[in-house]
């Protein structure tokens, strides 16, 4: 007997357990069904807006990540100008002095900013660094340029990563959490395809078992994976 789709699965296991389904579905012959064509829209609608809230959930995580890069690069900037304020040399520690001057004008708080402030605030003290005057000072100060070199760079992935969050956001209309999508696609997959394939197995094995085996190994894959998780041993501090 076909058993169900674990709910604890996580939304891209279920996504590419439902992308799999559809593709057995659309390579059986099963197609004059009318009944399983029923389900299998549902499901591919479903899956659809799935397999979006998984893009968008990606798109934040990773627009997260790329916040947290530029902060640790700015940090790193503020921390390795203000250790050469303590600089043997006078002349190295007057250059320290005036790009720290910059750099203070925006200090670490823009880490704490909503992403258009910081980003706006991190443009702009790129743009302070970047003028000339204050050239001669960042050079005498070994790594500097690298690191200002290394903000711009995360300034600019981030930006990147903020486009196609917000493209994502777009493309999914209905703004349902990725969760609640998933929970519909199980629903469909065992409230439906699996109580429609027990039944069809039993009365038509003959056009109906094929495909009950491969959605039940598709299932049986999936869980045992699910399984196993659960039985790995939490870690404790």
């Amino acid at each position: 007997m076909i058993e169900k789709l674990i709910y604890q699965s996580r939304t891209t296991e279920v996504d590419a357990v439902s992308e799999r389904m559809i593709g057995a579905y659309q390579k059986s012959d099963l197609g004059g069904d009318i009944h399983l064509a029923k389900i299998f829209s549902d499901l591919q609608d479903s899956s659809a807006h799935l397999t979006d809230a998984v893009k968008q959930t990606k798109a934040q995580s990773e627009l997260e990540q790329q916040d947290e890069i530029r902060d640790n690069k700015l940090r790193a900037l503020y921390y390795l100008v203000n250790g050469f304020l303590h600089h043997p040399d006078p002349a190295v520690q007057n250059a320290a002095k005036e790009v720290k001057k910059i750099v203070d004008k925006y200090g670490l708080a823009v880490t704490g900013e909503t992403y258009s402030a910081e980003s706006s605030l991190i443009s702009s003290l790129l743009g302070d660094l970047a003028k000339p005057l204050l050239q001669s000072s960042v050079a005498a100060l070994s790594g500097c340029a690298e690191l200002i070199t290394a903000l711009q760079e995360a300034q600019t992935g981030f930006e990147q990563t903020r486009l196609d969050w917000e493209s994502e956001k777009a493309r999914e209309s209905t703004h349902r959490s990725a969760t609640d999508v998933k929970n519909e696609v199980v629903e469909i997959i065992n409230d439906k395809l699996v109580i429609y394939l027990r039944a069809m197995e039993m009365v038509d094995a003959e056009n109906y078992s094929k495909f009950a085996r491969v959605n039940a190994q598709i299932i049986s894959d999936n869980n045992e994976m699910v399984k196993k998780r659960r039985k790995k041993p939490e870690l404790t501090e």
